[in-house]
């Protein structure tokens, strides 16, 4: 074998061991993908019911959020954002609480006009941490893991 080939086979090699060890800091990640975004939404959930006369009153007048009234709006935003953290954490029906947290996202950053730019930044990046729970899933250290392997390993 030529010298290049062996170097080829060896760099191959260093590069399958290093992508077999990246594999457990995925989950990793992804699991801080979804903790540190549970925490984000859920806290704002609890800013929500700690005054909700106040909250009411910044649905009504401060954002305006499109086609829904705003009391229907309040109620939803902050349904979402207690309930859809809970399964992040535990990395139940993870895709679809990423694509539901991104829609509370979207419509959170385009309803409040006076957005700051460090809002914006913040409302960026929760949306790209979404896009890579959908894309992704929640990694092997999730409840959706475990069903979808015992599932697997049952119908096989």
């Amino acid at each position: 074998m030529s010298l290049s080939a062996t170097m080829l086979t060896k760099s191959h090699g260093a590069a399958t061991t290093a992508l077999r060890m990246m594999g457990p800091l995925q989950d990793v990640f992804l699991l801080g993908v979804r903790l540190w975004l549970a925490k984000v939404f859920f806290l704002s959930g609890l800013t929500k019911i700690k005054s909700w006369d106040t909250t009411l009153v910044l649905f009504e007048y401060e954002y305006n959020v499109p086609v829904i009234p705003f009391e229907l709006a309040a109620y939803m935003a902050t349904a979402a954002e207690l309930a859809i953290p809970i399964f992040l954490v535990f990395g139940l029906f993870t895709r679809f609480s990423a694509v539901a947290l991104f829609c509370v996202n979207i419509v959170a950053a385009i309803s409040y006009s006076d957005i700051s730019p460090a809002g914006e930044k913040d409302h960026i990046i929760w949306g790209i941490m979404t896009v890579t729970l959908f894309l992704y899933g929640p990694g092997r250290l999730a409840i959706d893991w475990f069903i979808k392997k015992k599932w697997l390993d049952a119908s096989a």
